[in-house]
């Protein structure tokens, strides 16, 4: 049976806010992530944490790194690992690219965000490079001024109320 064409929701299961603050995010991908069953069913109650992954190519294949998954409480024998190492899915020339920019151009990969699509977990992949401590000074600061004259504006439109 199909669905009708009905398309799901995409749902939010973790989302690593440092990465964007930490590296300058200049291409994102959309990956596949091979798991187990208590994976998935512990990532359904949201049991998860970017903060400490990475993404590494090895062997013509990407795999993530340091990403915790909890253990899922109904998981009967062999638990899986909570930081191990994880295979992402990707087409073979979206590798190669990676490998280039990881190995020669001193790109990093970064994991985004993690969500379900359609019933299938996806990870989206940030490539960008590392900011410097100046740069990030820079960030704050655009983001205060730009908060500052929102708050203005709606100041302003308050007062014409």
């Amino acid at each position: 049976m199909s669905r009708g064409g009905r398309k799901e929701a995409q749902k939010l299961i973790a989302q690593n806010r440092a990465a964007t603050f930490h590296y300058d995010i200049s291409e994102r991908y959309e990956a596949g992530i091979v798991l187990r069953g208590s994976e998935v069913k512990s990532l359904r109650e949201g049991h998860a944490h970017l903060t400490e992954a990475y993404a590494a190519v090895e062997r013509g294949e990407v795999w993530l790194r340091q990403m915790y998954i909890a253990h899922f409480s109904q998981a009967r024998a062999f638990p899986h690992v909570e930081k191990g190492a994880r295979k992402l899915l990707l087409h073979a020339r979206e590798i190669r690219h990676l490998e280039r920019a990881v190995l020669r151009e001193g790109y990093t990969l970064v994991p985004l965000n993690l969500y379900f699509k359609d019933g299938w977990v996806k990870v989206t992949l940030g490539l960008g490079r590392g900011r410097k401590a100046h740069d990030k000074r820079a960030v704050i600061a655009a983001r205060t001024e730009t908060r500052e004259a929102l708050e203005e504006v709606r100041a302003r439109r308050d007062r014409r109320s």
